[in-house]
């Protein structure tokens, strides 16, 4: 395994979810910060911002199952509402009553169903107390969401489960890759490293056996739509998205509808050349705007 995947993984611990090990880190003293990761990879994404988030906030930082170092069971039936359900195990686990949320990709849909959940008052372990949310890149509106051809085919048709038994070949990898380029803005593309430790996080545990089922939360954004919108259009938690423009799957389209659709939007477009993953693209320009958010929330 590649050394900065050992040394993150090695600085985290496992919890007991219903029977499954998944893993998460913790670090940092100050209020409570929910990190919550995208598809297809981990809490690894938080890594180039991980050092300054730890300086103000207690960071937690789970990997869902079907990724990153936590248990990826093929007999599973993985769901934004299972996910949900893990993020506040976790919380509950750890005492923690009250948190920020910065999430990223799936992790917009678990924050929106956390969200919905807090507004209606029906969690299902305690009910921590929402303090913001910052929104990255992601299907907040699955109305606005185009995703590539390889992920429809991946996650929305029998085609995945075909296809999972080649995954991790060079052909298969040499298809991931060009995905993931098409992510990444036209000066932030990934490196033969970046690359090489993106195919190790979904390989860990075999993952690649179960990737395009946990691919298939994009049909809870369809199911859950009115629910999750309902809750951010009628909160007073104070949201921010912070957006990279150039992101083909939910860039400065997907901005565009939340300006649309949510009152008083907070809306930040990051530089024309940053996409998918800001956090990683930009993330200097990711923590200023969020911590120029969070820091409005404390102020009296």
């Amino acid at each position: 395994m590649d050394a900065e995947l050992e040394r993150w993984k090695t600085a985290g611990q496992y919890f007991d979810y219903l029977g499954f090990d998944v893993f998460f880190r913790v670090e940092g003293t100050g209020p409570a910060l929910l990190l919550i990761h995208g598809y297809p990879f981990s809490s690894w994404d938080w890594s180039l911002v991980w050092p300054a988030l730890v300086k103000r906030f207690t960071v937690i930082a789970p990997d869902m199952l079907g990724m990153g170092f936590s248990d990826k069971p093929v007999a599973y039936e993985y769901s934004v509402p299972d996910h949900a359900d893990m993020h506040e195990a976790l919380l509950h686990h750890l005492g923690v009553d009250s948190c920020h949320v910065l999430a990223h990709d799936l992790g917009d849909s678990v924050g929106q169903e956390l969200l919905a959940r807090y507004e209606a008052g029906d969690n299902a372990y305690g009910a921590p107390v929402v303090e913001s949310i910052t929104w990255l890149n992601g299907g907040l509106f699955n109305e606005s969401y185009t995703p590539r051809l390889l992920q429809k085919l991946m996650s929305r048709t029998p085609l995945g489960d075909m296809a999972s038994r080649f995954q991790g070949t060079a052909l298969a990898r040499r298809v991931v890759d060009r995905t993931l380029d098409e992510l990444f803005g036209r000066n932030t593309k990934p490196t033969p490293r970046q690359l090489e430790q993106f195919h190790q996080i979904m390989a860990f545990n075999d993952g690649t056996r179960v990737s395009h089922r946990v691919g298939r939360f994009v049909t809870d954004r369809y199911r859950y739509r009115n629910r999750w919108v309902r809750a951010m259009r009628e909160t007073a938690v104070p949201m921010r998205l912070i957006d990279g423009p150039s992101d083909p799957n939910s860039g400065r389209h997907m901005a565009q509808r939340y300006l649309e659709v949510i009152p008083n939007p907070d809306v930040v477009m990051l530089a024309d050349d940053i996409a998918h993953w800001p956090q990683l693209e930009a993330p200097d320009d990711v923590l200023r705007h969020f911590f120029a958010h969070v820091d409005r929330v404390a102020a009296p």
